[in-house]
């Protein structure tokens, strides 16, 4: 017997659309629901889980297939794509030990085009790691995000660039940037979303060939999936609020981890829900959830 799921699909896209309160309960009975599967995604000190159906039957697909095919929002998803797996590339390779800059142009160095900002990224990127190498740094690891603004009608032409990287001289870092203007640095610092949100400030309007440049030591996030790691009967429980997801999150990674958010999707296209939990691991600072009315 063939199994069928959502792993190819944008899972949280997928169930974007809730349904009534009778419909969502209706969604989770379907027995065409073999399982639920969990993928687990480990970046650094942050843990995240998606909990999503496996059904037995390929017409439970159907209809997300149109949706994937038909999909007008596709940049959008990209979007949303790009942030995700930057930001887990980020929690897992740098710590608050590290830095992240912004660095501009004073108006008589401007590159005219996204290519010309792109070299000049890479001649930076070379200064930090000959620096790097002949002062026994670390091999140097980095992300960096290009914005070229270059509107004729409002007469704008704005270039900057945003990077995170280890390399642990602030002060050196801004002078080995030969193109002027204001170089401002600061060191990192996680909350419980990790970088999250400094990642989502620097890829708000990313311009040029790719959305972002990496080094190629990065280490990869761990992904793992298991089937019935969550029992069927476990994830309605929670879908329909019976049971604290905090219990059944932190109690399935011993305690290591804390749940700091928790939400859970029905749709209109296909049957079961979709759950997403972000952890923390601890001893880390960081808020309390959003979502404090599931704790028991």
């Amino acid at each position: 017997m063939h199994n069928y799921s959502v792993d190819k699909f944008d899972k949280e896209d997928l169930f974007l659309l809730e349904l009534e309160n009778q419909e969502r309960l209706s969604a989770l009975q379907d027995k065409h629901i073999v399982h639920y599967r969990t993928k687990t995604i480990k970046s650094g000190k942050v843990l995240e889980c998606e909990v999503y159906p496996v059904w037995d039957t390929r017409a439970s697909l159907s209809r997300c297939r149109k949706i994937r095919e038909s999909r007008e929002a596709q940049k959008r998803l990209n979007q949303k794509n790009a942030v995700k797996n930057l930001v887990r590339l980020v929690n897992t390779n740098f710590t608050d030990k590290d830095i992240w800059g912004t660095f501009t142009y004073e108006t008589s160095k401007l590159p005219k085009s996204v290519e010309l900002a792109q070299k000049e990224m890479v001649k930076f990127i070379r200064r930090l790691k000959y620096y790097a190498d002949t002062h026994n740094f670390e091999p140097l690891k980095y992300v960096y995000v290009t914005e070229f603004e270059d509107d004729e009608e409002k007469g704008k032409h704005r270039v900057h660039h945003h990077i995170v990287t280890n390399f642990p001289d602030r002060d050196i870092a801004e002078k080995l940037w030969c193109n002027g203007a204001r170089k401002q640095t600061r060191r990192l610092q996680a909350d419980d979303s990790g970088y999250e949100g400094m990642i989502r400030y620097i890829l708000k309007d990313p311009r040029g060939t790719k959305r972002y440049v990496t080094s190629k030591n990065l280490n990869k996030p761990i992904i793992t999936v298991a089937d019935y790691k969550l029992t069927r009967k476990k994830v309605n429980k929670i879908v329909r609020g019976e049971v604290s997801p905090y219990n059944v999150f932190e109690d399935m990674y011993h305690d290591q981890y804390k749940l700091v958010d928790c939400f859970s999707k029905t749709s209109e296209y296909v049957s079961g829900a979709y759950i997403y939990a972000k952890m923390v691991k601890r001893n880390q600072k960081g808020g309390r959830c959003q979502n404090e009315i599931f704790r028991e």
